[in-house]
């Protein structure tokens, strides 16, 4: 009688069944499981179920949280293998590596909310828990509270037309647009060269304006540039609209856009995962890795070798020829920076001040790696728009049991 009123432990539960909460919706990371492995034993054995090239329950979940992660599932074989290898063969460390990247350019969870911020040059835009705030200078309505505001020294809350969760948000000199949780995009500040995505130009965009000509078209992502915008839609496609001087809307000509219309791709483009926008420039990465840039040539932004303008876009074909699969690009005023599925980081462009990070002051026509990072893996990496480049990286060391974590710095 006593037996069957023993409370039953953790230990007692079948190893098949911890597997499948490890690796359903518990949304467990690398340091997650590295804890479980501490504080239970049950986690560190493989009771049978393990491939004999893995040595606990835990490794096992995270080789398969790991296998279907999306940027892990997009990698070919050999790339796989390479990230692999150089987390030591640690799938705790790989696992790490993945979610950080993907969260680096969405929203964070932070201890006091989910958090994303973007700056423009004299504003601050912030998400926190879906509602949308900002402060400093409301240059033509950037700060999007309306005509009588001129500044604001705090973070106010932005009103929309009906109640919106923001999920996205990027700043440019003096227009901001917004991506909300049903795909709908929000605009507001000057809108003289169409960058607003509305046809009327009269008079700046005081306060967040639903993009009409979108309005079907669910879109995830928002990027600003100088007096031009580029969406990307859930669908993997990009639109854009603005002033178009330089080639930097993607439609062969130079012609400027009143409303956002559709990049029509050239070649076999995939789809696109991430979009970045320079002042006057584009930048694409699609989901088999390849960066495909188009606008102004000028400062070798493009990473083509050349300073021509490119009216289409272009796959920087240095990355392609050596198998590079990136994930991730930043673009700022004369430089850019990439990420690739091994942590390793790129950047190209005008390099005084040493702002590409290559202990010199020498240009860069293509992407070179930075060599001091070779070491580390780098998770998230920005440009801002000034003269300095800004990594903000994140490494874990797993050592055992144990994990170490370190973060980058400011390196010029």
């Amino acid at each position: 009688m006593g037996d069957r009123l023993r409370s039953a432990t953790f230990d007692d539960l079948p190893s098949h069944l911890i597997l499948e909460i490890l690796t359903s919706g518990a949304r467990l990371g690398g340091s997650d499981l590295v804890c479980l492995e501490l504080t239970n034993t049950t986690f560190r054995g493989t009771h049978g179920l393990v491939p004999h090239k893995l040595r606990s329950l835990v490794d096992f979940a995270a080789f398969q949280l790991s296998g279907s992660h999306p940027i892990y599932v997009s990698l070919s074989y050999r790339a796989q293998e390479e990230l692999l290898a150089r987390c030591s063969g640690n799938w705790k460390k790989v696992l790490r590596f993945l979610q950080s990247v993907h969260q680096s350019s969405d929203i964070v969870e932070t201890s006091s909310g989910n958090m994303q911020i973007r700056s423009g040059r004299y504003h601050t835009l912030l998400i926190k828990d879906s509602k949308i705030y900002s402060c400093g200078s409301s240059l033509c309505g950037v700060l999007g509270h309306g005509p009588e505001t001129t500044n604001c020294v705090a973070f106010t809350p932005i009103k929309f037309p009906y109640p919106v969760n923001v999920t996205h948000v990027s700043a440019s000199h003096n227009h901001a647009a917004f991506v909300a949780k049903s795909g709908e995009v929000f605009t507001c500040g000057d809108n003289s060269s169409f960058c607003c995505g509305h046809s009327d130009t009269n008079r700046p965009i005081f306060k967040p304006r639903l993009v009409e000509a979108l309005k079907n078209v669910p879109c995830k992502q928002v990027a600003a540039g100088v007096s031009f915008t580029v969406f990307l839609t859930t669908e993997g496609q990009i639109y854009t609209c603005g002033t178009s001087g330089h080639g930097q809307l993607g439609h062969g000509d130079t012609l400027d856009r009143p409303t956002p219309k559709l990049v029509e791709p050239v070649g076999p483009i995939g789809s696109v995962v991430q979009i970045a926008a320079g002042p006057s420039y584009t930048l694409v990465v699609t989901n088999d890795g390849g960066v495909y840039s188009f606008g102004s040539g000028s400062n070798f932004c493009l990473g083509h070798g050349e300073q021509h303008n490119e009216l289409r876009p272009r796959v920087i074909q240095s990355f392609r020829r050596n198998g590079i699969h990136v994930v991730r690009v930043s673009a700022g005023d004369e430089h850019v920076v990439a990420l690739d599925s091994n942590g390793f980081v790129y950047t190209w462009g005008k390099g005084y001040c040493g702002a590409l990070g290559h202990g010199d002051e020498i240009d860069k026509t293509t992407p070179a790696l930075l060599t001091s990072l070779k070491n580390h893996l780098a998770v998230q990496v920005s440009f801002c728009w000034s003269l300095y480049v800004k990594f903000s990286v994140e490494l874990d060391f797993f050592c055992g049991y144990r994990c170490v974590q370190a973060r980058g710095k400011r390196l010029c």
